[in-house]
């Protein structure tokens, strides 16, 4: 079917089906065609993502597809009801062990680069109202449940745990507030190309795909916090050393600033992981899922203690110089 598809709105005569990794794949005339759907993406967002997703080939990152235009000229293609848009790379296979600190910085400094105006995927300067618009929502659901004796053992542990994470939401705003009023941001702290979550395995495990529907403009650190919080959480007793080798790695290509590290910070400490679970929890409708999710938040709340100790010691951990750069712990954590 998407053999046709291809032949019939782009031109192009498929010789075989490939899987890589998670995507759907066709290959043809030495390239690799990525099949994906634009959900809930217009024109004019994929033409703002080939506009990006160009100038980082141009300078010189050949891991970076095309989207490719249809016949007619459009990126999105409308065949059996369904829409898809097609990206285009000439696929070579992953290396091993590919230091990815300073992959990203690479990635992050060829992003920094660009001259444009992004604006329909930027996220710069939105945490706060973004974090505060879901600490409202989140609130405005727990209050409806106080009075209520709750349905199931997840409502009752979200009804006492939200308390402490609203606590721990707002230290994270007020860490990024005063990260805003106290340091300046310097010329490395300007807008690149991120990724909405950064994680070890974003560009694939056994071939090297940066897919752009992966991508937010943003600042760095949004990138590197999100990586730091995947790590943790899936080596809880034994990501200290993944985070000292990977952050020197970054900042052997780029250091990072005083901004750049209280931003990082301020990231980490909004409980993101905690969001995502309460949020999934009320939109699922699988039981098998919800069953998952409830298991997934009493993790959460028996390893809020040890997420306490990971904060106050992530400087250290990752090698950031405190004292240099003037760089706050929250008293509390410290004690």
């Amino acid at each position: 079917m998407l053999q046709k598809m291809l032949e019939n709105q782009y031109g192009i005569k498929v010789e075989e089906y490939i899987k890589l990794d998670a995507y759907d794949a066709l290959r043809a005339n030495g390239w690799v065609y990525l099949i994906s759907k634009p959900i809930g993406r217009e024109e004019e967002d994929l033409s703002e993502l080939e506009i990006i997703a160009q100038h980082l080939r141009n300078f010189g990152d050949y891991h970076v597809p095309a989207f490719l235009p249809t016949k007619d000229g459009t990126f999105i293609t409308t065949w059996e009801k369904d829409q898809y848009c097609v990206l285009a790379n000439r696929q070579t296979e992953n290396q091993k062990n590919p230091r990815l600190g300073r992959k990203l910085a690479k990635f992050h400094e060829r992003g920094r680069s660009i001259q444009f105006s992004v604006e329909r995927s930027s996220r710069i300067g939105q945490w706060k109202e973004l974090w505060e618009k879901r600490l409202e929502q989140m609130e405005k659901v727990w209050n409806g449940l106080l009075f209520q004796t709750p349905e199931d053992e997840f409502e009752r542990m979200f009804i006492e745990s939200f308390p402490y994470y609203m606590g721990l939401t707002e230290n994270a705003i007020q860490y990024l507030v005063d990260t805003e009023i106290d340091d300046q941001p310097i010329e490395t702290d300007s807008g690149t190309v991120c990724h909405e979550r950064f994680t070890k395995n974003s560009w694939g495990l056994n071939y090297l795909i940066k897919n752009p529907f992966d991508w937010v403009f943003d600042h760095r650190s949004r990138d590197l916090a999100e990586w730091t919080r995947e790590r943790y959480f899936r080596n809880i007793q034994t990501y200290d050393q993944e985070l000292k080798l990977f952050f020197s790695e970054y900042q052997s290509i780029s250091p990072l600033s005083a901004f750049s590290w209280r931003l990082l910070y301020a990231r980490l400490l909004f409980p993101l992981h905690y969001y995502e679970c309460i949020e999934n929890y009320y939109i699922s409708r699988s039981e098998q899922q919800k069953k998952v999710l409830e298991e997934q938040l009493s993790k959460i709340l028996r390893q809020s203690t040890e997420y306490e100790r990971f904060l106050s010691h992530f400087y250290h951990i990752s090698g950031a110089p405190t004292q240099r750069l003037h760089l706050p712990l929250l008293e509390w954590l410290v004690k």
